[in-house]
């Protein structure tokens, strides 16, 4: 896996010098960069540059060299003392100039004509790239470590990082430790055979897609077959150096975008997950057949994925919907290509029905013609049952007003019945509770009538629905909250509340109606299935333990310290919880090496530790791709908690704070047990010894911090490890 560099660019810690006798000029140039954000100096001659360079930083310089005599190298020399970059400006074209000053490393030559306007917008975007430059590592392979500066020289003038090496026999340990942007190698090489090297290496270029030119080339028959192997551009000999900036540019900004394009569609699906998981999602074709569905609309409507593929949404209409409100969605995303939003009731395959808030959206191709449309809905069939209910209650002229009230009536037992009821007037007094609430609460209905809605919030609990109910009522809207509360008596219990405010003839409310559900047995199942993931989760941590032999309570002691040093280190209680459960998978991996090396009771040969290594890609690969924070901690800490804090480490040579906050810790509650228990290869270690070597390693394998935090709470540690001995 590559690392990402984090060089930000930052403008106004880049000092421009502009040098010219051209009053106009300087004042073109200056404006440009000042509105840019640059930090920016003009002057007229190069002795007062040179005044300004003694007293500033300065970055990059512009200046016109007919000011300098060609063959006068003490200004050049001052430039490159202090690190300056240069665009080279002049009045007129010419090659022999232009030459000299790209050969002594000007960065570009600039026609001061009357385009000058532009081009200064172009040596912005230059200066940008090149600071931008710093993100991206060049790996430079030669036999001549002449050559080898040579290029080194010229690309570190555009701020490239650069890596040199003459030995390819370790090739891969290169790309690993220096994870280079681009390879500028050798066509010619003595040492090295070029095809038979890219044959070798074919499988590494492609799979971590580094772009390779090739120099010095000098059999043209080479040439298709080492493009064929992962070869993307040739320089020609001998090398001009704007060929070499401008194809070094080139396939540097190539492989950028290619990056942002993998990062922009890994985004995309996440978008897409993300709005699968909370919403129901349907698409159609331009003909308005069901091309895909959710689980969501599959759960609501009853109907399987396989029952839905393939037909029109008729399958889903509710015969109260009118044709006429299909015809209207139609006509909008069809003919008039817009989004339609709105309500519809829809028919379960039960025969029940359902009502949705739908946006449907035609998605369109770059010609403007409709590719597919796209529906998100979200399920209102409780709001409209409720406003339905109260319609009903309140619907009725004088001739049927009896069978009204009794109607309501009938609607009002049924709520009752199969809901716990709360009723408050507007200054949050209770007027009315139902037997199933006080079966709840463990209150008398004598207690209750006449209080203030919060006498049924326990001391214990803390929530925002009792502090301030009007701020948390909109009165033209339905409240709706999951509570945690317990009972008088200190019962514990889960509950669905749904505060609808009811209105007056005005539209004033009157009261608050509470239909409350009780989620409690729900909860409870909910703990009891997370309970027994975190046990299958640690059977899976001692399976791997077991393999290589492991004592039995390592895994045990592992979590406990991962999270006492979580807490010490300040990660929440509910963080630090995941990583006790999560930190026994840490060598989860190791189900996929042999036995004959996790067994091994002698010292393992470097391919054989080489292969033992694998075991943290390999738990990675096991876990990555759940869901679930658990097992998402479970990937992190299998991956990182072998990397050392000085870059060392492995799988990936992750340094300092690169290194995941799970991983540092693991890492030291894994080495504190394993070096204290006996293994198949050696036997456990005095705490004397431990400890010293903790302290060792303290800012080279291990964080700092979480070293100095282990000794200042040994104590704690050793607890732990007496609780839990084998």
């Amino acid at each position: 896996m590559r690392i990402e560099k984090n060089f930000i660019f930052d403008k106004i810690k880049c000092n421009v010098l502009i040098v010219d006798n051209s009053k106009v000029i300087n004042e073109i140039l200056t404006k440009e960069f000042n509105n840019k954000g640059y930090i920016t100096f003009n002057v007229s001659t190069i002795e007062k540059a040179k005044e300004i360079i003694k007293k500033e930083k300065i970055n990059y310089l512009l200046f016109d060299i007919n000011l300098i005599e060609i063959k006068d190298n003490n200004f050049i020399t001052i430039l490159n003392k202090n690190s300056i970059k240069f665009f080279a400006l002049s009045k007129e074209k010419n090659n022999e100039k232009k030459e000299f000053f790209t050969n002594i490393g000007a960065i570009d030559f600039i026609i001061k004509d009357d385009f000058l306007l532009n081009r200064s917008k172009q040596i912005l975007e230059t200066i940008e790239k090149i600071e931008k430059n710093k993100n991206n590592t060049i790996l430079i392979i030669d036999d001549s470590s002449n050559k080898q500066q040579k290029f080194k020289n010229l690309l570190e003038k555009r701020n490239y990082q650069v890596v040199l090496s003459s030995n390819l026999d370790n090739f891969s340990e290169i790309i690993d430790s220096t994870q280079p942007d681009l390879v500028l190698l050798n066509g010619n090489s003595k040492n090295y055979n070029l095809i038979s090297f890219l044959e070798k290496n074919e499988f590494l270029i492609n799979k971590l897609q580094i772009p390779i030119i090739l120099k010095d080339i000098k059999n043209i028959s080479n040439i298709k077959e080492a493009y064929n192997l992962g070869v993307v551009d040739i320089l020609r000999t001998p090398v001009l150096i704007e060929e070499l900036y401008l194809k070094i540019d080139l396939w540097i900004d190539y492989k950028k975008r290619q990056k942002e394009s993998i990062h922009s569609s890994l985004l995309l699906q996440e978008y897409k997950d993300a709005v699968d998981e909370s919403s129901i999602v349907s698409k159609t074709n331009d003909k308005g057949i069901i091309t895909y569905v959710n689980k969501q609309f599959c759960l609501l409507s009853g109907y399987k994925k396989e029952e839905l593929i393939g037909k029109s949404h008729n399958i889903v209409r509710h015969p109260d919907s009118s044709k006429k409100l299909f015809e209207e969605i139609w006509d909008t995303i069809k003919n008039k290509k817009r989004i339609w939003k709105g309500k519809i009731k829809n028919k379960k395959k039960d025969g029940g029905y359902y009502w949705v808030e739908a946006f449907i959206k035609p998605i369109l191709d770059k010609n403007g013609n409709i590719e597919e449309f796209i529906a998100l809905r979200n399920d209102i069939t409780e709001q409209e049952n409720v406003k339905e209910y109260f319609k009903l209650k309140l619907k009725g002229s004088e001739e049927n007003l009896n069978h009204s009230i009794k109607l309501a009536k009938e609607y009002e037992n049924a709520i009752d019945i199969s809901n716990i009821l709360l009723r408050t007037n507007n200054f949050g007094e209770i007027t009315y509770v139902n037997d199933k609430f006080l079966e709840l609460t463990k209150f008398s209905r004598k207690e209750l009538i006449g209080a203030d809605y919060k006498i049924f919030k326990h001391e214990d609990i803390e929530d925002s629905l009792f502090k301030n109910l009007e701020l948390l009522i909109d009165n033209k809207k339905i409240f709706n909250k999951i509570l945690n509360n317990k009972s008088k008596n200190g019962d514990n219990y889960w509950i669905n509340i749904t505060i609808v405010p009811i209105k007056d003839d005005n539209n004033f409310t009157i009261e608050y109606m509470w239909i409350i559900n009780d989620l409690t047995e729900l909860f409870k199942l909910n703990e009891e299935i997370q309970s027994t993931q975190k046990e299958i989760i640690y059977k899976m941590g001692e399976i791997g333990e077991t393999r290589s032999k492991e004592t039995g309570n390592h895994v045990k002691r592992v979590a406990e310290y991962s999270k006492l040093l979580a807490l010490l280190y300040g990660i929440d209680k509910n963080e630090a919880d995941n990583l006790l459960i999560a930190s026994p998978m840490h060598d989860i991996g190791k189900v996929g090496i042999p036995d004959s090396i996790l067994k091994k009771p002698d010292k393992l040969t470097i391919e054989e530790f080489e292969l033992m290594k694998e075991h943290s890609i390999i738990g990675y690969n096991i876990l990555k791709d759940s869901n679930r924070d658990i097992l998402k901690t479970a990937a992190i800490v299998a991956k990182e908690h072998h990397e050392k804090y000085d870059g060392s480490g492995y799988p990936l040579g992750l340094k300092g704070e690169e290194i995941h906050i799970y991983g540092r810790i693991t890492a030291i509650a894994d080495v504190f047990d394993a070096l204290g228990s006996d293994r198949c290869y050696k036997k456990a270690w005095k705490d004397e010894k431990i400890f010293e070597l903790l302290k060792k390693e303290k800012g080279k394998h291990f964080d700092p911090i979480l070293v100095d935090l282990f000794f200042e709470n040994i104590d704690e540690f050793i607890e732990i490890r007496n609780k839990y001995k084998d």
